[in-house]
């Protein structure tokens, strides 16, 4: 591998580990902030992807606080349905133009959210809602790897505490990356010569993650809520600047008529 290559990838790697350990997502939004630039887009997707499954690993094994299987089996149940649903919209979509629309809610209603600490949870639907949650979350992983956006948003409506919105975006999205990797793996997109790659990232994240993961135990309710719809709003604007260039030029990927 070339020098430059080795050390963008180590780079992205030990930003994105700290913050999943952090916040338990965001991995693939950071990573890739480095990674898009430097790296082939397929190597950086797959990369994206690994690192972030091995991140969930680590945080399940090393932050285990909050855990309700009854709480986390809607989320699971809703994704497992909805990622198939995701790849079959996937050719239908303008995939710039949901993009944009997805950035927008999340640009808007974020910095909202985080302006008015004091909104009451959303306490409707229980299981159910939840369960609306996650199938969402599942269509945005087979429309393109948005697993966490959707069901990190609901918990922080719900005003679930830190440690349980954690264990239920932490699982669930260790399950739908699961998923998305295997089927990359049974269809070739990973590649031998990614290997090499594909380890490199894995352990320069390996020290950043667990630091994160140790501070993330000693931050306040009111700190992990404003550090989750932080990276949600970050989330959004890098969907609007991915997006927005080529809505304005008219090269949106729109379905096949």
């Amino acid at each position: 591998m070339d020098g430059s290559v080795i050390a963008a990838i180590a780079a992205g790697a030990v930003m994105a580990g700290f913050v999943q350990g952090l916040s338990g997502f965001a991995f693939g939004l950071v990573a890739m902030s480095v990674w898009a630039w430097t790296l082939e887009p397929q190597l950086a997707a797959m990369l994206a992807l690994s690192g972030a499954l091995t991140g969930q690993v680590v945080a399940a094994l090393t932050v285990r606080r909050g855990f309700d299987l009854a709480r986390l089996a809607p989320f699971v149940v809703g994704g497992l349905v909805g990622i198939p649903l995701g790849i079959v919209v996937l050719p239908l979509l303008d995939i710039q133009m949901f993009r944009a629309l997805l950035g927008i809610l999340l640009v808007v209603w974020c910095p909202f959210m985080l302006l008015a600490p004091n909104l009451p949870p959303v306490t409707f639907g229980g299981g159910t809602a939840d369960g609306v949650a996650g199938l969402l979350g599942g269509v945005l992983s087979g429309l393109g790897g948005f697993s966490g956006m959707f069901p990190t948003l609901w918990c922080t409506l719900r005003r679930m505490d830190k440690d349980t919105q954690r264990s239920i975006i932490q699982n669930f999205n260790l399950t739908m990356l699961s998923c998305a990797m295997a089927a990359h793996v049974a269809s070739g997109s990973v590649t031998r010569d990614m290997l090499p790659m594909i380890a490199l990232a894995a352990s320069a994240m390996l020290v950043p993650s667990l630091l994160g993961a140790r501070l993330y135990i000693g931050i306040s309710e009111a700190a992990f809520r404003r550090i989750v719809l932080s990276l949600l709003t970050v989330s959004g604007v890098a969907l609007l600047a991915s997006s927005l260039p080529h809505l304005l030029s008219g090269g949106g990927e729109r379905p096949p008529t």
